[in-house]
């Protein structure tokens, strides 16, 4: 089964649920008119586009439907598609393979697929030829080392870590050292996904930043916030938190593979700005891929 087979059943629930109450509300109205952007937003907002994506989608459907002198609801449909594709169009897509040296900084709640998306990345990137190092800088959380070595056994790649409770910027330092000794292309970091309270969980990310700043200074930098597409508007509450403490240069959103919330990817890319870079459809190595806005609507409409 292609990537492409997989999203589209991944998806089969967002799109039973969204297309399925779209169709019917299009099929009862013979015009376009106010009554029926109020029912599309609805739709919309309880469909997890948000309230505020909601809003903006419909506002450029009103713009469209007037400019374009469109009568017809069943026209519609085509509109919405076009509009939120150009939503999901925001920065860059997938992982640059060859925008090496890099550190990859992955962050997000327990629970969320984080240390599943660092090892399917370390897999990407190995499949390229790349020297990849994962550092187990989530030193608060039980098992979380054990739970990458298991990934790094998998992927057959190094990877540094210390005991249970150690200081994850000392990991981290560790890490940077070796990947510099090592000639390493992308040193993949994990870290803690809830400490004692917000500022704790900023002043960690801090020092670690600035271990990396110091100790790697020639190499780029990516910060993914890995979000679990199941949750809904609680991912987009999380990228919200997130963001506030981290610059974060791309979304990693998991678990696509039968969600019915799959409007939040929309939401995430309208109200933060932020790309969805890489989405997981299933457990395999190989079934983290590069986001694309195009099949992704297509898989949800057509």
């Amino acid at each position: 089964m292609g990537f492409f087979d997989k999203l589209k059943g991944g998806l089969k629930k967002t799109k039973e649920s969204f297309i399925g109450k779209m169709d019917a509300i299009l099929a009862g109205f013979g015009k376009v008119d106010e009554t029926l952007f109020e029912e599309l937003e609805d739709l919309l907002i309880t469909s997890d586009f948000g309230c505020e994506t909601s809003g903006k989608i419909i506002n450029r459907l009103r713009e469209r439907v007037k400019n374009e002198r469109v009568t017809d609801s069943s026209l519609v449909k085509n509109i919405l598609q076009e509009e939120i594709t150009k939503i999901l169009q925001i920065g860059k897509q997938g992982l640059d393979v060859n925008d090496t040296p890099v550190v990859i900084t992955v962050i997000g709640v327990n629970g969320v697929g984080k240390t599943t998306s660092i090892g399917k990345m370390a897999y990407v990137y190995k499949t390229s030829n790349k020297k990849v190092l994962l550092a187990a800088a989530d030193t608060f959380r039980a098992a979380a080392i054990d739970q990458l070595e298991i990934w790094a056994q998998r992927t057959d790649t190094d990877m540094i870590k210390q005991a249970e409770g150690s200081d994850p910027s000392a990991v981290l330092f560790d890490a940077c050292r070796a990947a510099k000794a090592r000639n390493i292309d992308v040193l993949i970091c994990d870290t803690a996904g809830r400490l004692h309270n917000k500022k704790n969980l900023m002043d960690e990310l801090s020092k670690m930043s600035r271990v990396i700043d110091r100790e790697l200074s020639d190499y780029k930098r990516e910060t993914f916030l890995v979000l679990d597409s199941t949750t809904g508007q609680n991912a987009v509450n999380q990228a919200k938190a997130f963001s506030e403490i981290a610059n974060i240069t791309g979304i990693i959103l998991t678990k696509l593979d039968g969600t019915s919330k799959g409007g939040i990817v929309v939401s995430i890319c309208s109200d933060l700005n932020i790309p969805v870079r890489l989405i997981g459809v299933g457990e395999g190595l190989a079934d983290l891929q590069p986001f694309n806005p195009e099949d992704y609507v297509k898989a949800i409409f057509d």
